[in-house]
This record gives C-alpha cells, structure tokens and sequence, in this order.
C-alpha cells in the first residue's frame, strides 16, 4: 500500500488530538482529586461511587437517628432523676409526718409540701422535647397529665422506634404513664389519710407505698440505661462504618497524585515527541501552520 503525504499528515494529527485528550483527563484529575469527573471516564468507577456515597449517606443520617436516640434517652433519664429525688423528699415528709411528736397542724403543713411535689411530678411527666412530649406513647402532641387529671389512652403506651442501622430500630421513649398514675394516687392517700387525722402509725404504712413506687421508677430508669448503653454500642459501630465507608469511596474515586503528576509529564514528553517527528516528516508549510 501507497502511502502519502496525506495519510502521515492525518495520521499525525488524530494522534496529537488523542494526545491532547489524554493530557487534559490527566491534568483534569489532578485539579479534581478524582479519577472519574464523569460517567463516561469509567462506568464502573462511576457506579461504584454511587454505591459508595448512598451507603455513606445512609451512615450519616442513621448518624442524625442516633443523636435523636441520645437527646430522648438522656432527657428520660434526667426527669426520672428528678422524679426520683422528689419522691425522695416525699419519704422524708412522710418520715416525719409519722412521728406522734407531730400535731394536726403540723402534718398539715407536711401535707401542704407533698401536694407541691405532686404537682412537680405532674409537671415532669409533661416534660418535652421541642414540641413532643416525651412520655405520651405515640401521642406525642397530647400531654400525659392534661391539668387535672393523667389521660386513658393506649396509644401513650406504644413505644416510638428509630432506625439506628440497616434494619435495627430501638425504642427511644418510656411509657410510664401507669407509673405516674400510681405516684398521683400515692400523693393523694397520703393527703386524704393526713386530712382525716390518721395516727402516726397509720401514716408511716404509707412509707411502704413510696418505697415501692421508688422501686419501680429505679426499675424503669435501668431499663432506660440498658437502652443509652445500647445506643452507645450502635454510635461507636456506625462511626466505624463511616471510617470504612470513606475509606472505601476515597480508594474508588481519589487519585493517586504522585502517580498520576508522573503519568501527566510522561504523557507531555509523549507530546512533544510527536510534535518534533511529525514536523520533520510532513510539509514544511504545514509544519510552520502547526508552530
């Protein structure tokens, strides 16, 4: 086969154009960091990398859960502490108030404390977190003590769940609705048995109430701890992941910038190789067009 001036003159310039090409990927992945700026560089590149970021982004938004998780949990356990102290104070009265050292004015005046930490502990279980509260089941818009008196419902007994990681929810809400209830009608025997003059022997079987009730508000808050440490296993696991994650969608997509800034001036020395043999072997009118 013939070949002519035509042909090296052509052949020389697709293969400057391929040259071109490649030095502009090179030197576009070492702007970016990134050996893939789009779909066409690498497909399967490119598709691994939407795996890589949706799992990432997963990660980061059960992440966001988890800090959801932390601030119900922890707001638990701060009100129950409160609670807990208050019934505390209520021993103490009551301790007192069973003394036979005590007249009816006393234990009146006693009675006129419990009912003001009544209404403290009426007060706790509407706590809130933003515009939630936080011991009414699904029911999170209603309070559980209404002003009055504590609602009847079943929903303030379901438990809210959050998803934590892949297909792992955990309640993040208590549901001591009955607990409460029980407290209030507590508060209220202990007034109504001080009002109707009972003896101090009467009143100090009311001590056996409280401790009971003290009892099962430390059962419900170790449940809430069980829960917080649950929480901080599944924090310290996604953290971990999101370490692998990373890691794994840096491999993908980053480039190696020594080697590729080598590639690039191997390529450039490539380059200028051609463009010292190509004008050496065609016109010289279409080597003084290419200077």
């Amino acid at each position: 086969m013939r070949v002519t001036q035509s042909m090296l003159s052509n052949n020389m310039l697709r293969n400057l154009s391929n040259s071109y090409s490649a030095m502009g990927k090179l030197q576009e992945q070492v702007n970016t960091g990134k050996k893939v700026n789009r779909p066409s560089d690498d497909p399967v590149t490119a598709m691994k990398g939407i795996n890589y970021r949706a799992e990432l982004n997963n990660v980061e938004q059960f992440s966001r859960n988890i800090g959801e998780a932390h601030n119900w949990l922890d707001t638990t356990d701060d009100t129950f502490d409160k609670i807990g102290s208050t019934i505390q104070r209520a021993n103490e009265l009551m301790v007192q108030a069973s003394s036979d050292t005590n007249t009816a004015d006393d234990r009146k005046k006693i009675d006129s404390e419990l009912q003001q930490l009544r209404a403290h502990v009426q007060n706790l279980a509407n706590t809130k977190i933003g515009d939630r509260y936080i011991f009414s089941g699904t029911k999170t818009t209603t309070p559980p003590f209404n002003g009055t008196t504590y609602e009847n419902d079943a929903a303030m007994e379901n438990s809210i769940e959050i998803e934590v990681f892949s297909g792992i929810k955990l309640p993040i809400n208590s549901t001591p609705i009955k607990m409460f209830k029980e407290f209030d009608e507590m508060f209220e025997d202990i007034s109504a048995a001080i009002q109707g003059n009972a003896t101090g022997a009467e009143l100090a079987k009311h001590l056996t109430t409280i401790d009971k009730n003290m009892n099962k508000l430390l059962e419900t808050r170790a449940g809430i701890g069980a829960l917080q440490n649950r929480v901080e296993l599944m924090d310290t696991r996604l953290q971990s992941q999101e370490v692998i994650a990373t890691k794994r969608m840096s491999e993908n997509e980053d480039i190696d910038y020594e080697k590729t800034i080598t590639q690039m001036i191997t390529q450039e020395s490539i380059h200028r190789a051609a463009l010292s043999v190509g004008a050496r072997i065609i016109q010289p009118t279409l080597t003084d067009f290419l200077r």
